[in-house]
């Protein structure tokens, strides 16, 4: 059965984040000081934000625009994705620098009748990882270093995946008196803001500021690991389980990167940088993106993907790499441990995507023979609510 008409036209921003995607694997080689399918003095310097808004901003801009259901929110995915191509365009880089500016703008406004139609604590939160999108891409704009942005594009990804997680955790709380979870709700604001907090204090005074912003990263933690109801569908099968081992894996690569900055500071380049960059927008953030694939991009496309255990390949070699390059390659100081550490971070990302097509694209040739012999059509799906999130799990 074709696609509706609705999800052809969601493809086009699905497939510029997929354009950021390679291209920042491709930047990632040649900042390893390996050979490179496409090799341009420009793509090293915008590796960063080809992947942390290029990549990961375009996917959450386009699942909030879909949650939203107004043709006005599709500005923010349309805006990153273009700011992505702009980069990679012989235009002048700032160009591609305002347009995401102008993307995570549209994002933050996006979340403003999102959160009237709700007033969620959840909302809210991820709101404020808008804010620090915006913060970070307008510093960029104005000229800042990539590495002065990090806190704020590390501050955007967590607080924006901390208000997901928080819907499904009030799900593990529904035995609690309402008290309890508006005290659990309450705890969760207060991290992610000051996580936020830290990130502007990171850039205002580096050496107490980013020993905030580690300790803030290490109780958001805290919180998540012991309320995120992946605790109990780890010990389940199937799709819970793969879901379950990604995000208790992202919860101890957050906790590296908050104990780095804790413990040693502003890390501004060298090993540390790499440490800590590495273990936020690869253990912490790819990990949660493996742990969602299923249950969202079937709703924002219109595609079926059910789980099959090859998922887990390219996540476990997402993570043994990764300890291969930060634990051993940077700890110990040994450049082709980082190398080939970076390498296997290149190939478990291309293998996740990978296999997700070849799972979705069996599941669309199933899929037909199964509805006509139930003699059904299916509806198109909306997102999943927390409540159906978790019973899937």
């Amino acid at each position: 059965m074709a696609a509706p008409a609705s999800a052809l036209r969601r493809l086009p921003l699905l497939l510029l984040a997929g354009l950021s995607l390679l291209a920042g694997l491709d930047a990632a080689l040649l900042l390893l000081g390996l050979p490179a399918p496409v090799t341009t003095d420009r793509l090293p310097d915008v590796h960063g934000m080809l992947m942390v808004l290029g990549f990961v901003g375009t996917l959450i801009a386009l699942e909030r625009a879909v949650a939203l259901r107004r043709w006005w929110g599709f500005g923010a995915p349309v805006l990153l994705g273009l700011g992505a191509l702009a980069l990679l365009s012989p235009l002048p880089l700032t160009v591609g620098r305002g347009l995401l500016t102008a993307g995570t703008v549209v994002l933050v406004v996006v979340y403003v009748p999102l959160f009237r139609r709700s007033h969620d604590t959840a909302v809210l939160v991820q709101q404020l990882g808008a804010v620090a999108a915006a913060c970070g891409a307008l510093l960029w704009w104005a000229g800042a270093p990539m590495p002065a942005t990090v806190p704020w594009l590390t501050a955007f990804v967590v607080t924006t995946i901390a208000g997901e997680r928080l819907e499904l955790a009030r799900v593990a709380m529904s035995g609690l008196r309402p008290g309890d979870r508006t005290r659990a709700d309450s705890a969760i604001l207060a991290v992610c803001v000051a996580t936020v907090l830290g990130a502007a204090a990171a850039t205002a005074w580096p050496g107490p500021g980013h020993a905030v912003l580690g300790a803030a990263l290490l109780a958001l933690c805290a919180w998540l690991a012991g309320n995120d109801v992946a605790r109990r569908t780890v010990r389940s099968r199937g799709l819970p389980r793969f879901t379950a081992a990604c995000l208790l894996a992202a919860y101890a690569w957050l906790a590296v990167a908050g104990g780095i900055w804790l413990l040693g500071g502003p890390q501004l380049a060298g090993r540390g940088y790499d440490a800590v960059l590495h273990s936020v927008f690869l253990g912490f953030t790819i990990s949660m993106i493996m742990a969602h694939a299923p249950i969202i991009l079937p709703a924002v496309l219109r595609v079926p993907l059910p789980y099959h255990p090859a998922m887990y390949g390219p996540a476990a070699l997402l993570h043994v790499t990764l300890v291969l390059r930060v634990a051993v390659g940077d700890a110990r100081d040994v450049p082709a441990l980082v190398t080939i550490g970076g390498v296997g971070n290149v190939v478990a990302l291309l293998g996740f995507v990978v296999t997700n097509v070849v799972v979705g694209v069996v599941a669309s040739r199933k899929a037909p023979t199964a509805r006509a012999a139930r003699g059904t059509r299916d509806p198109e799906p909306a997102l999943p609510s927390p409540v159906q999130e978790a019973s899937a799990r």
